[in-house]
């Protein structure tokens, strides 16, 4: 993504991109990027720059608004969004008429439009068949993110910034896993940190502080409470956690979280895995750059269920993510979160 962007900023455009999957967040940057390429200043970027969505026009009706000549510059921009709504319309002679005309645009794009097309489909098969098929040579993927410590590195590396291990690890815990939230927080975390020390790093006190996490109830506590196997303590901590100021996702955010430390306990029940060194087992539990410090921890957690009750724990929790999701019903996530605690840890 980052050789994209550095692209688009020398000013090397294509006549057209197709943009698939579903992180909304990303896309529009790069499009923000193409206008900043594209056009000196705001007003003529506002101008020179259509947005239209699928529904509204067949594929010939979309080559013939990209064949239009701009006013008064040499370039302009015309984003298709929800693309794989295009409209399918008249008999199949028509519609034929319509494909015919899309791809003799796509062999031969006007030099005046820069066309980005934008659906959120991610699924292979279906954008292996027409008229997604056509795009393939000009199509990028954004996926949803599967890793935010990853996301989060390389988001704030980009930047000139590094995480302790800590704070990366806090942070991906509290902030919802997807790019824009993650990108958002950096940004204030950034404007935070260098507003009060001189060097580039973000501490875990920066997390605390700037997502208003509390120092006492945190995920680092909650993770000692479990391997304690402390049933008052571990319901405590979560309480505390998801009735602190700002926590959008309550119950949620917890499961999320204690479903990656069961993954992770569960991966390294697998024989011969704790042998392995330290930076292959990271590997294997999902774990990039600094987090590698955090598996000693999970070295010394596994001590303290066996894989039978580690399965258990990822059955309990998947059934608590179905309740919060309709599921399955449940009176209130208080309850709910007392239930899944004692099925942790009974």
């Amino acid at each position: 993504m980052e050789a994209l962007k550095k692209k688009i900023r020398s000013g090397n455009i294509e006549p057209v991109y197709f943009f698939a999957g579903p992180e909304s967040y990303i896309k529009e940057e790069l499009v923000g990027l193409i206008k900043a390429a594209l056009f000196p200043s705001e007003e003529e970027a506002a101008f020179n720059t259509s947005v239209i969505y699928g529904p509204d026009l067949n594929l010939g009706e979309l080559a013939s608004k990209a064949s239009e000549y701009p006013m008064f510059t040499e370039k302009r921009l015309l984003v298709v969004r929800q693309f794989e709504k295009i409209r399918r319309t008249g008999s199949k002679e028509q519609q034929k008429h319509h494909d015919e005309k899309f791809a003799a645009y796509l062999a031969d794009p006007a030099g005046f439009t820069v066309l980005v097309l934008d659906t959120d489909l991610a699924d292979k098969k279906e954008l292996d068949k027409p008229p997604f098929r056509e795009l393939k040579p000009c199509r990028t993927d954004f996926p949803a993110i599967r890793n935010p410590d990853l996301f989060a590195t390389e988001r704030a590396r980009a930047a000139g910034w590094e995480f302790e291990p800590e704070a990366l690890k806090l942070l991906t815990a509290y902030v919802q896993p997807s790019a824009r939230e993650i990108a958002h927080e950096i940004e204030k975390l950034i404007l935070y940190a260098s507003s009060k020390q001189q060097d580039s790093i973000i501490t875990a006190a920066d997390i605390c502080e700037c997502v208003g996490i509390s120092k006492t109830y945190n995920v680092f506590e909650l993770e000692k409470a479990l391997a304690d196997r402390n049933l008052r303590l571990s319901s405590g901590i979560s309480l505390m956690i998801m009735d602190r100021e700002g926590q959008k996702e309550g119950l949620g955010s917890i499961v999320r979280y204690l479903t990656t430390f069961f993954m992770r306990l569960w991966k390294l029940s697998s024989p011969g895995v704790q042998q392995l060194p330290a930076a292959e087992i990271a590997r294997i539990l999902g774990m990039f750059g600094k987090q590698e410090y955090f598996v000693r921890n999970y070295l010394g957690y596994t001590k303290k269920f066996t894989r039978m009750q580690t399965e258990s724990a990822i059955l309990a929790l998947r059934e608590t993510d179905a309740a919060l999701k309709g599921v399955l019903p449940y009176s209130d996530e208080r309850f709910l979160l007392l239930r899944l605690m004692q099925k942790l840890l009974g």
